[in-house]
């Protein structure tokens, strides 16, 4: 008689008694090799979070004075426009939602999301940045202006009145982060030519095809400037 044959007319108490001594089944794991395995994943994990806390204290030690913010949300204030605003968010939060959504500074516009149509732009001290890419705690200590911060006492900037005389904006996305853009060329540059504002908004998109006239729109108010 076979060896398989004798397997099979093995009985109930005698196949009982082979798993539980753990002989491997028909996968070839027994039930004794499942514990062993998951006593080792268990040991596993324990000992990698151990090496992860390790990691988290021996980085602070080695950066003394480094804060460690969240995951919950955290007291902050930042300045934006000339005036300091005190608020609650989420380290994650990015300076465009806390624009919009805690402060209700709506004219910065998130677009693409992703750094790359610029229509999110503000200035971190005075330089043009994605704000959707700039996170709200990293804007602490620093002076934040938006497009509404731009006006003067209610009135629009010079550019602004420039872009709806030279009709520069058709669904308006793009207009903030453009407008951000070609001031803060002007504040660097008073006498810029078409090719330098050609430069100073390409990385800002706009899908309506408005270029020749915000070029014109800039240019011309340039001009107006220096004549004031």
């Amino acid at each position: 008689m076979s060896d398989s044959t004798k397997s099979s007319l093995s009985s109930p108490e005698e196949r009982a008694e082979k798993r539980v001594a753990g002989e491997a089944g028909k996968n070839g794991i027994s039930r004794r090799g499942f514990l062993k395995g998951a006593g080792f994943t268990a040991a596993g994990t324990a000992l990698l979070d151990g090496v992860q806390t390790f990691g988290r204290e021996a980085a602070a030690a080695a950066t003394p004075g480094v804060t460690e913010l969240g995951p919950g949300p955290v007291p902050v204030r930042l300045r934006v426009n000339g005036k300091e605003h005190a608020m609650d968010i989420e380290p994650r939060t990015t300076l465009a939602e806390a624009l919009r959504i805690n402060l209700g500074m709506t004219g910065t516009k998130i677009v693409c999301d992703r750094g790359a149509c610029s229509g999110c732009t503000v200035w971190l001290d005075k330089m043009p940045v994605n704000s959707c890419m700039t996170l709200a705690v990293d804007a602490i200590g620093h002076d934040v202006t938006t497009i509404e911060g731009l006006s003067a006492e209610g009135e629009p900037h010079p550019l602004q009145t420039a872009f709806v005389k030279h009709d520069a904006m058709q669904c308006g996305f793009c207009t903030p982060g453009m407008v951000m853009s070609c001031v803060a060329l002007l504040e660097r540059n008073p006498h810029p030519t078409e090719q330098d504002v050609r430069h100073a908004i390409a990385g800002n998109l706009c899908r309506c095809g408005t270029y020749p006239k915000i070029f014109a729109a800039t240019v011309e108010t340039a001009g107006n400037i220096r004549k004031a």
